[in-house]
């Protein structure tokens, strides 16, 4: 990755690089067979102090912008997908109520109300390691579209939940999952975004159930099962952030919504890694057997290289624009590279397995996994394949003032 990197940067790279080498990549196969959390792998990141890792200094955490996170979570990915897919709902938790939510236009009043949820939250993570999901998907529709389903009701003291999310990755192994819910009016009118909150929610809670198999194509180890509300308690000094701003975060920050992109660009990477090592004999445990004479691989490895090399582009530069209120082309641009990272992604570990041969095909090999894993991106809301092609279409034949008017879909 060409970029001209701070010390801490390289230092944070050099860690997860460390980590991913010795210890992800060995155990990455047994929590793909079992559908396991990899527990041991995030026992090894709260070590490495890489739970705070977007925490802002002054709450005690490393303070790690939006760049440096992309950055890191691709060097987890590369070795292990799933752990780089989980690790992003959890920092999502602290770069939301963190950096991000520092551009909002928050009242005086709000700012110090946000001071003390942060000393609570971040102080669990920094003092106690706890680990926090982030949950929004209901199934059936884009998100963005319309108020989440999830209720929560105003009663003394806090809230109480109501309602479902789906594909909860850190089920049973988050100690908090972040719900983000309609808050219901005391008028009665219909919501609107402006009622979202967005509430830590204990996984002992009384009400709150884990529920579902889990037995998917691929990303198998996220543990990405449904959550069920019924009735569920939430303390007032549970709420993560002020009324409202998550949602809100969509147009401030809109590239806080691709986080999920490291996973898969670390994965093209570490195919490719792969294939140029199998092709050079130099697969540990498998005998030396030397491939890179043969010109048919040789072009395969250059194809291989080229579209590596197209993805890291865009994947780059959309990294970089990411900041608050960017502009029109810059969010065009992406949706272009989160559709470009998630297809390339797998089309890369597709011509991997096909340059490295029938053996790629067994799983005493990664390939076959990273294929799996790389085929689930396209599907990750908030923004799918689809999704982002269709945004790409509508935002450049509208204004964004257009876009943003535009009435939700119906259902058929």
């Amino acid at each position: 990755m060409q970029f001209d990197l701070t010390d801490k940067q390289k230092q944070l790279i050099a860690t997860a690089r460390e980590l991913g080498q010795s210890r992800f990549a060995p155990r990455a196969s047994q929590y793909d067979r079992e559908a396991k959390f990899p527990i041991e792998n995030y026992k090894d990141l709260r070590e490495a102090g890489f739970l705070k890792l977007c925490v802002p200094q002054a709450y005690g955490g490393l303070g790690a912008d939006y760049q440096t996170y992309m950055l890191v979570a691709a060097e987890i990915g590369r070795w292990c997908g799933a752990t780089a897919l989980t690790f992003n709902m959890h920092t999502c938790a602290t770069m939301y109520a963190g950096f991000m939510l520092d551009a909002y236009p928050l009242t005086e009043q709000q700012r110090a109300e946000q001071h003390k949820r942060r000393q609570h939250h971040f102080g669990r993570i920094v003092e106690e390691g706890k680990l926090y999901s982030q949950p929004f998907s209901e199934g059936g529709e884009d998100w963005t579209q319309r108020p989440y389903a999830t209720s929560a009701k105003r009663v003394d003291g806090g809230w109480l939940l109501n309602g479902k999310k789906i594909f909860a990755s850190l089920s049973g192994a988050a100690d908090f999952h972040g719900i983000t819910c309609t808050e219901v009016r005391d008028d009665g009118a219909a919501p609107t975004f402006q009622d979202t909150v967005y509430l830590a929610v204990d996984q002992n809670s009384p009400g709150f159930e884990i529920t579902g198999p889990w037995d998917p194509l691929g990303m198998r180890g996220t543990v990405s099962r449904t959550l069920i509300m019924k009735d569920v308690f939430v303390p007032e000094h549970e709420q993560v952030m002020p009324r409202g701003t998550y949602f809100d975060m969509r147009k401030l920050w809109p590239h806080g919504f691709i986080t999920v992109n490291p996973a898969y660009m670390g994965i093209a990477e570490g195919a490719v890694d792969f294939t140029i090592k199998y092709l050079r004999g130099e697969i540990e445990g498998m005998p030396p057997v030397r491939r890179r004479h043969y010109p048919t691989k040789r072009m395969a490895v250059a194809q291989l290289q080229i579209l590596l090399e197209q993805t890291r582009a865009i994947y780059h530069r959309i990294i970089s624009d990411a900041r608050p209120n960017p502009d029109k082309e810059d969010i065009i641009r992406m949706y272009a590279g989160h559709y470009t990272v998630m297809e390339n992604s797998n089309e890369i570990c597709q011509l991997a397995i096909r340059t490295c041969g029938g053996q790629a095909m067994l799983k005493s090999l990664p390939l076959e996994r990273m294929y799996r894993d790389s085929r689930c991106g396209a599907l990750m809301l908030p923004f799918t394949a689809e999704i982002c092609l269709d945004r790409v279409g509508y935002l450049s034949l509208y204004s964004m003032e257009e876009f943003e008017n535009l009435p939700p879909p119906k259902a058929d």
